[in-house]
């Protein structure tokens, strides 16, 4: 194999593929990412087993052919390279040569047939959408995934197709992240799908994410590709049912208090009085009086803070309190001026809301007064 590249292409293809690589592997191949030439250029392609990335590069081929190399040791090796310009040569023996400017690499690879087989799926149903969309969905939602992986069914988002609507959630059992957008009616027929995509793919599919252009699914029983950008990725879904979300959103009707807030604000404050919050245990208390919500944090040994901020708030006097981290999240992830909060009363679920297609459920914290 022998082909010419410059820098900047090799360096982008290397960048997207190279977090798919697996840092803990008993395989030594799949540290490697394979390098195959095609019509246009080269392949890049990573796999750890459960997700699998592959992107094309332009580039000059002389020699066509295929070998592994490592993948993290050949993206330093490119990124320090002295000039645009790359060549690269294989022998038969998986030896690679790599010679940009006056510098000469020589770094020992192992063979095409060693690594895994690209994965693929039969009878797929297919249907595309705009990366805009999926992008905004995913940032609204991905923060709130479980990180507990004895709840390996909450280890991912749910993607739900009905009719015409797409529903993203994610949840850990303490908060959910719903995110709601109505797509191409001319889909609505051939339109009903739940399926689990998995943590590690959902954080690779967000890099790849534009905002231009489209995205294809590709879902089969155990398996959803991504084609986007001239990458493919692909991943096992997270077998198991999805628990039923909709039991713990509480009804409009159950809501006693309502309050629209800047969000931008919002979040300064909280992040202030937060500061004196030692750990994922500690709280920080909405105390809800007329036009006005006294945020306070009181951690012993730590110290405490207090500030208040003004609100079109008309309701009863009451306070709830709330995990400070879950409450900043949405708010971080929101591009909205105003978000609205709902609530019951101390001890039940509060609603976040913006205007159209979100919502965000967080249960309280008990603590005392």
């Amino acid at each position: 194999m022998k082909f010419s590249v410059t820098k900047e292409n090799l360096l982008e293809g290397l960048q997207k593929t190279q977090n798919v690589v697996s840092n803990r592997t008993t395989l030594p191949v799949l540290s490697n990412v394979l390098v195959e030439t095609t019509d246009t250029g080269i392949r890049l392609s990573t796999t750890d087993m459960e997700v699998a990335l592959r992107c094309d590069v332009p580039a000059v081929v002389e020699k066509a052919g295929a070998t592994t190399l490592p993948a993290r040791r050949l993206l330093t090796i490119v990124r320090a390279l002295p000039a645009s310009d790359i060549q690269i040569e294989t022998d038969a023996k998986s030896i690679s040569s790599i010679r940009s400017g006056q510098s000469y690499f020589k770094i020992f690879g192992l063979a095409r047939d060693e690594f895994p087989a690209f994965p693929s799926s039969k009878e797929a149903r297919t249907l595309s959408l705009k990366q805009s969309v999926l992008k905004d969905g995913l940032r609204k939602t991905s923060y709130a995934i479980s990180l507990d992986e004895t709840r390996y069914v909450l280890n991912g988002i749910l993607f739900s197709f009905k009719e015409n609507t797409l529903k993203l959630v994610a949840t850990d059992g303490r908060r959910l992240a719903l995110f709601e957008e109505t797509i191409d009616a001319e889909l609505a027929g051939k339109l009903d799908l739940d399926f689990i995509v998995p943590t590690k793919a959902i954080n690779e599919l967000q890099r790849l994410l534009s905002e231009d252009g489209d995205v294809t699914l590709a879902v089969s029983d155990n398996l959803v590709s991504f084609e986007l950008n001239g990458s493919l990725l692909v991943t096992k879904l997270v077998d198991g049912n999805y628990p039923n979300y909709k039991q713990v959103i509480p009804s409009s009707e159950d809501v006693k208090e309502t309050v629209t807030l800047e969000r931008e604000v919002f979040l300064t404050t909280v992040s202030r009085v937060s500061l004196l919050s030692s750990d994922k245990t500690s709280s920080i208390r909405l105390n809800f009086t007329k036009n006005n919500i006294e945020v306070t944090s009181n951690t012993p040994e730590v110290g405490e803070a207090r500030e208040s901020l003004a609100a079109a708030y008309r309701g009863r006097d009451f306070s709830i309190a709330f995990n400070p981290e879950y409450l900043m999240d949405p708010l971080k992830a929101l591009p909205d001026d105003e978000v609205h909060l709902h609530l019951i009363d101390e001890m039940s679920p509060g609603v976040l809301k913006i205007n159209s297609g979100f919502l965000y459920v967080i249960m309280p914290m008990r603590v005392s007064a």
